[in-house]
Order: structure tokens, then sequence, then C-alpha cells
């Protein structure tokens, strides 16, 4: 090489010594001015004014446009971060987040309200997409900080295989029992009382009170329209009733499997002895005609109908029928069952959806991000995200508990509560992400009867229910190749057996069906993940 040539290298090498320790510097620079914009105050976040772009999932019953709500333009002026909200409804939400997700060029800078699958948040999470947040929420979140040292389930549920937490959750105050029960059972009282019984405690005095209700004209016209159980869905009796037959005893985050009581061992309990009893208890009312005919296929609007027409004599769901229609209902005790099982399966962990809220890789403000995320998690953001403004949405009535204005709890316009609240905040539809606290939580979870039956139900509490197991990269795969069929075809059979379509005769031939599609490869998964959930 002559020296022309040298010199000319030697010039190139440094131009791009100099262009990187230039990008270094810029990045340095961007970094101590992104960092110089934070303020040591609560608030304001930011000293100057940070745009940024979030993905909203947007439930039917909320706020349609959350760039002009009483709640954000608020936040807005005390944080001085300006969100532009990309408003997506549910019915299209999981389309619009994947193919969101897979356009990394074009990513928001968080999601919010987006119910990330929690399979979602590891795959992106690995992919650079979704951000690790720990030395974030260990420096910028002090109120998610304090729950995850508090709360050991808090930080199993949100940390994965890798050690990361990538999300903040959708949650419950650990003592707001009603909201993590979900579902709850309620009986007619005043059909207990034309029939002179007594509110069930077992399973077989469940069944002789449904039987009482379809024969004895409790409404008392004659008419035999009485529905003596009738729900949205088959669903929540099923949850209601598995613990009284001794499964699911860890709680329904991971469907399918609990501890063996016998073995103390995982198990797969949909081939279980005591599974088979349920269902052949379920089948008993439901040929019997104890239970909704159409209760596979009811549409929403007619079980409310039902309600209004006060056709039922029980049911199993998450409002407390404190309206007219419903005055009658009561709530109900976990049934103990023939072999002396009385465990209620659906009480869920505090952390309630890990998915609620995470930050992209485009987002050039994490730090500031975090701050604007975890102040609702706190006691003057609960007061915001759920009360709203004191004067304009809520006041402080003579016991000094918050409540909502006049204008909100008798609407002028006919409204419903949720309709007249939705104009001011997000909170109808759920999947937010804050902490529900009684204090500040005015659903359906919060009304004095739904308070009084979660008391009642509280004895019997699965204790230390599982958050959702996560699962490595190459486990996902198989659990999307034969995992996801199992589960299916467990639900198929579920209501098979019940409706009576599939004789009880069949049912070795349903367990065996089961091990032909590997069980046993998606057992040594649920093991693994198990293992890996317990050292969290």
């Amino acid at each position: 090489m002559n020296r022309k040539k040298i010199y000319l290298c030697m010039a190139m090498l440094i131009v791009m010594i100099l262009a990187a320790c230039s990008e270094k510097d810029d990045s340095k620079t961007n970094d101590d001015s992104r960092l110089d914009n934070l303020n040591d105050a609560e608030m304001p976040i930011v000293k100057e004014t940070v745009e940024l772009n979030f993905f909203a999932g947007q439930h039917a019953s909320t706020n349609e446009d959350w760039n002009d709500v009483m709640i954000f333009n608020e936040y807005k002026d005390r944080t001085n971060m300006d969100i532009q909200w990309q408003m997506v409804p549910h019915a299209s939400l999981e389309e619009k987040r994947n193919i969101s997700l897979s356009d990394t060029k074009s990513l928001p800078d968080a999601y919010h309200s987006a119910n990330m699958p929690v399979d979602d948040i590891w795959k992106y999470g690995q992919q650079g997409v979704f951000i690790p947040l720990n030395d974030l929420i260990d420096e910028y979140a002090p109120n998610m900080k304090k729950l995850l040292e508090e709360d050991s389930e808090f930080k199993r549920a949100l940390t994965f295989p890798d050690g990361n937490i990538y999300s903040f959750p959708q949650a419950a105050d650990p003592d707001f029992l009603s909201i993590r029960i979900g579902a709850k059972p309620w009986i007619n009282k005043k059909w207990l009382e034309a029939l002179d019984m007594d509110i069930p405690e077992t399973t077989e005095e469940f069944y002789e009170y449904l039987k009482a209700a379809k024969e004895g004209d409790p409404r008392g016209d004659g008419e035999g329209a009485e529905i003596p159980y009738g729900g949205p869905n088959i669903d929540t009796l099923v949850s209601y009733l598995r613990g009284s037959f001794g499964v699911a005893n860890m709680g329904s985050a991971n469907a399918n499997i609990d501890i063996d009581p016998h073995t103390e061992e995982l198990r797969f309990y949909p081939i279980s002895d005591n599974y088979k009893q349920l269902l052949e208890y379920m089948h008993r009312l439901y040929s019997e005609e104890l239970i909704e005919g159409n209760i596979f296929s009811i549409e929403g609007d007619q079980y409310h109908t039902n309600v209004a027409d006060k056709k039922y004599g029980s049911t199993v769901w998450y409002n407390t029928f404190e309206e007219k229609a419903g005055e009658e209902f009561i709530g109900m005790p976990v049934l103990e069952g023939p072999e002396g099982y009385d465990l209620l399966t659906t009480f869920a962990p505090s952390v309630l959806n890990p998915g609620a809220f995470l930050i992209t890789s485009a987002n050039e403000h994490p730090e500031a991000t975090v701050r604007w995320v975890d102040y609702f998690y706190g006691e003057d953001g609960k007061e915001l995200f759920f009360m709203g403004l004191e004067g304009e949405t809520f006041e402080f009535n003579d016991d000094g508990e918050l409540v909502y204005m006049d204008h909100i709890l008798n609407s002028a316009d006919g409204l419903s509560r949720d309709q007249e609240v939705k104009k001011y905040l997000t909170t109808p539809g759920g999947g937010y992400p804050s902490i529900a606290d009684s204090k500040y939580f005015s659903g359906a979870e919060a009304t004095e009867k739904s308070m009084a039956v979660a008391e009642k139900l509280e004895p019997n509490l699965v204790e230390n229910a599982w958050s959702e197991f996560k699962y490595l990269e190459d486990e996902l795969k198989d659990l999307d190749a034969f995992g996801n069929d199992i589960d299916k075809y467990v639900t198929e059979m579920r209501d098979k057996f019940i409706a009576g379509t599939e004789d009880f005769s069949n049912w070795d031939d349903y367990v065996q069906t089961l091990e032909n599609m590997n069980l046993e490869g998606y057992m040594e998964i649920q093991k693994n993940a198990y293992e890996r959930y317990m050292e969290n």
C-alpha cells in the first residue's frame, strides 16, 4: 500500500472515530437534557412540556375520546405532559394491538388499558419492544416500588423468567375482597320465604331449593315462569361450585391446574374424580331443568330482562342487584360439597391484570412516563382517577367518605351512574393501570350489599391464590401447538357433559383423548413454569 493510500485510510478511520464519539456525546447530551427536564418535586413532572402518544383500549362503557376528558385534561395541567390518545375500541383491540406491535417503526410511546396478554409481554419484552422497568421503578416509581416490596405475590405476578418487570398492572388493594372475588352467588330471599326454606349451606340443600323453586310457585302467580338458576353464561356457576368439589384450589389464574390435596403435587384436575363429580352434579341440575335451558347461548340483554322480570331464584354474577328489579336478592355462602370441601376458588391475587401499562422502545422520555403512571398507584392519584375533582364530580359526606355528586347519581338526562361518570373519568370498563381501593372505587363491587356478601365468603377464600404463570419461548410454541387445544377440548367437553350431549359412560374416552393430545407434555411445561413462579 502506498503512502497516499495509508494517509487516506488513517483519515477515514479518524472520521469514523470522531463520528462515533459525536453520537455518544449526542446520546449523553440527550440523556442529560431529558433528565434535566425532570422536576424534583412531584408536580409538574417535567419543566418543559413533553408530548407522548399512547395506544389506549376503549371499552364500550368508557369515554369515547380521552383527548378531551376531564381527568386527563386535569392531569395534563398537573404534569406538564401532553398525551395524545389513540383510542382503539375493544371490538378490534386484539387485531389492532397485534398490528401495532408488529410495526416497530411506528410504535406508540406506551400501551394503556390495552389488556396486553402475559405471553405478549414476555415475547415483545425479549424482542426489546417493551423496555424493562426494574431500575426505572426503583428510582422514579415510589408507589409501585412500595407495592413490590410489601407484597411478594405482587412481585411474583409481574416478574418474568429473565428477572425483569415490563409492565404496570391493574391491581386491587389486598383488603378489597369484593373486587378480588369477582362474580358472587345470589339467591332470591322472597322465594326462600315463600317456600319456607333457609339459605342453602350445602350442594344438596342448593339442589333442594332449586327443585322447590321449580315446583312450588314461589312467585305466586301460577304461571310457572320461575327459573331456579339463571345467569349470563355457565362459567360463573362452574367457578362458584368448583371449590365445593375440591378442584381449582389455587384460584382461577391458571386454567385447569391446581395442587392435588393428597400428593401436594401439581394436578391437571379436569381428569380427576372430584371434577367428574362436579360435572355430574351440574348435569343433574340441568337435566331436571333447574338451570336455565339456554344458558350456553343466552345473550346479555335476555339475562338482564329476566332479572327485571324477577324470574330468577338464584344467579352468580358481579351485579349486586341494588336496582329495584333485583332488590330481593341476597348473598349465598360457599356451599359444602359431598366430601366436605367448601372453598371459593374465584378469589384473585392482588394483580388482576399484569398488562395494563407498558412503555415501548420508541419512548424518548421513559423516566417521566414512569412517574406519570406511578401517580395513579398513590393516594392522590387514586382519588383523581376514580373520583375526579372535589366540587366537580365528588364531595365528602357527613361521615367523611368520598361520594359522587348529585348530578352524577341522579342524572338530569336519565342516564345511569356509569354513563354520567364516563363524561368525566375513564374508569368504566376496567383494564386501567391503577389499584382499586374501596375508599375510592365506586363500582358494583363497592356497594354495601356486595361488600356484605364478600365478608360472608371471606372464611372460605383460597389462600395465596396463584397469579398467571410465565412461559419460555419454546414452551409458548408448544402450548400454541397443543396446549390451547387441550384447554379448548376441556371446556367443550365440560359443556357437553353438563348438557347431556355426552354421556358419562364415555368419561374414560375423554381422559384418553386428552392423554393422546400430549397431556404429559402439557403438564411438563406447567411444572417448569410453576417451579420458576415459586422461585420469584
